[in-house]
């Protein structure tokens, strides 16, 4: 398969492509550079896309840390409203 890009760097998935994938209007797809190989790498995020990504990152501490930095954005945005109602 081929296709052309346009003066905006925009290029057309054919239907059968996005059939197979499950792309549909409005899908996010991610795109990766393999500049060793001088390729493009396009991925659809999916909900399938997002589930093989399940329990990649378990144990390596960032759920923690990812909790943490909400509990502290969290903090700050409590303190910037209190404040604001004692005005």
């Amino acid at each position: 398969m081929e296709t052309t890009a346009t003066s905006k760097g925009q290029i057309v998935i054919p239907s059968s492509v996005r059939q197979k994938l499950g792309i549909t209007t409005g899908t996010r797809i991610r795109i990766e550079l393999d500049e060793a190989n001088a390729q493009l790498i396009l991925k659809p995020i999916t909900r399938e896309y997002i589930h093989s990504l399940r329990g990649m990152l378990k144990g390596s501490g960032l759920v923690k840390e990812l909790e943490a930095s909400r509990a502290r954005d969290r903090e700050r945005e409590d303190h910037k409203f209190d404040r604001l109602g004692k005005k």
